[in-house]
Order: structure tokens, then C-alpha cells, then sequence
């Protein structure tokens, strides 16, 4: 596997590449294109990050990971807000934390219903059915996972993905990084599904925009460790997560 700087891909050939390579890589100008909204805005999302709950269910007993999630139902026309339903990963896409309900604190309604969010919502549902138009001229609603993430160094190492390389179980994923802070490591590898070829790269500008075709490359980051080891409180990687399928939400009867 062979180590690049980051591959930005122009937003004119996010389409094609994701046709083609299974990934595109936006640079932050894109993806305030693609949301419709300015800095400013996602700054001010971005401040929710600090109030984010423990994940209780890291088998590894580490405290690095804090969360916050939600289920969320987009048409070419409207967002849909279920109740909230668990999350779940069967355990052949996530050997380590599949195969049970995992109950998160649900993403706060200000910020699932904040405009820059919605846009980015509808935006990337539009943009990933331009992906499968060929395939799927009908296409059905987009079933979306929410998943707002801080891994931090306070207590140790940072893993942002403990389960290794892996698929969702979806067909796209889009890896928003929102702040990194005093980190170092967190690279990010993507894998052929099929082959032993993939690229590998590390996010360092906050809001650039990684989509993947998760029915053809696989995806991990490594772990992340403190700048200042005197202070790892102060160390952190925050990403949003948003996981698009169709045919509904994955259940633990699949």
C-alpha cells in the first residue's frame, strides 16, 4: 500500500470517483459547497462536540471515545426524524462491536434540525444517488446514521476505529472532520474490498470530506496520541459520521 499526501478530488469529479475508486477526498472549499453553508455556520455546530457522552460499550475498557447518535430518514424532498432506534452492526462488517443494540445519547434536536446540517443531509443523499442513477433508475429513500465523534487522548492512546479496517454495511460513508487538536497519528487508510491495493493519508484540515463507497473499500484510522504528553487532556480528534443505506436501517434480526 503506498503512503500520498492527501488526494483531493475537485467536486466536479466526486461522482466519478467514487464510480471509479470507491472514495472521493473533498478539500474544505468543496464541502462548504456541498453543504450550501459558510464557516461560521459549522462553527457553530461544531461547539455541540464538547457535550458528548461516554461510549460505554468499548470492549477494550478504554475511555478515549465519546458520542452522540441518531437515525434520520432523507428523500430527494424531506428529512424524516424517527424515534430513536439503537445502533446496530452485524458481526461480520464489525467483528469486535457488532451483533447487539448499542444505545447512544441521542443527537441533540438544535443540532439534527440546524439548516447547515439539513442541507448537508439532502446534499449528499443527492450527490450518492448520482452514484447509483445507472444502476438504480428508482431509487428508494435514503436510510442515514447520525454519529457525532471525539476520541481523546486524556486517558491514553485514541482509537478511532478499535474494530480495524472494516465496512458499515451501507453503501456510502461520508467522514467529516470538524477539529483536531494537539494530535498526532490518525491516519487514514482506505482498502480495495477486493484486492490488496489502497491509499493511505492523514486529515488534517478541519472540514475536509472523505466519501466512500462502502460496497467497494474498506476504512480505518490509527490510533492518536497527545502532542503535549504532559497535558492529553487537551487532545483530541472530532469527526461527524453519516452512513447512507437503502433498503432501511440495519436491524438486529438481518
Amino acid at each position: 500500500m503506498n503512503s500520498f499526501s492527501p488526494p483531493y478530488t475537485p467536486y466536479s469529479r466526486s461522482v466519478i470517483n467514487l464510480q471509479e475508486k470507491g472514495f472521493a477526498l473533498l478539500r474544505s472549499e468543496d464541502f462548504f459547497s456541498v453543504s450550501e453553508h459558510s464557516l461560521s455556520d459549522w462553527q457553530n455546530l461544531a461547539l455541540s462536540w464538547n457535550n458528548l457522552d461516554e461510549d460505554v460499550y468499548l470492549k477494550d475498557g478504554g475511555k478515549y471515545r465519546k458520542r452522540k447518535h441518531a437515525s434520520v430518514i432523507v428523500t430527494d424532498k424531506s428529512i424524516e426524524t424517527p424515534a430513536y432506534r439503537p445502533h446496530f452492526q452485524p458481526i461480520s462488517y464489525n467483528a469486535l462491536h457488532g451483533g447487539m443494540n448499542r444505545i447512544f445519547s441521542p443527537c441533540d434536536d438544535a443540532f439534527l434540525k440546524h439548516p447547515a446540517m439539513y442541507d448537508l443531509l439532502m446534499q449528499l443523499g443527492d450527490l450518492f444517488s448520482q452514484v447509483l442513477i445507472k444502476q438504480q433508475p428508482k431509487l428508494s429513500p435514503w436510510f442515514v446514521e447520525v454519529h457525532q465523534f471525539r476520541i481523546d487522548t486524556a486517558h491514553g492512546i485514541g482509537r478511532p476505529t478499535p474494530e480495524g479496517a472494516h465496512r458499515d454495511g451501507v453503501h456510502f460513508v461520508a467522514v467529516l472532520l470538524v477539529d483536531r487538536k494537539s494530535v498526532t497519528g490518525g491516519e487514514s487508510r482506505v482498502f480495495d474490498a477486493q484486492g490488496p491495493h489502497g491509499q493511505r493519508f492523514t486529515l488534517e484540515n478541519p472540514w475536509t470530506l472523505l466519501l466512500l463507497d462502502d460496497t467497494k473499500v474498506l476504512h480505518e484510522t490509527t490510533p492518536i496520541q497527545p502532542l503535549d504528553r504532559n497535558h492529553p487532556e487537551n487532545s483530541w480528534r472530532d469527526t461527524l459520521v453519516l452512513t447512507y443505506r437503502q433498503e432501511g436501517f440495519l436491524e438486529a434480526n438481518v
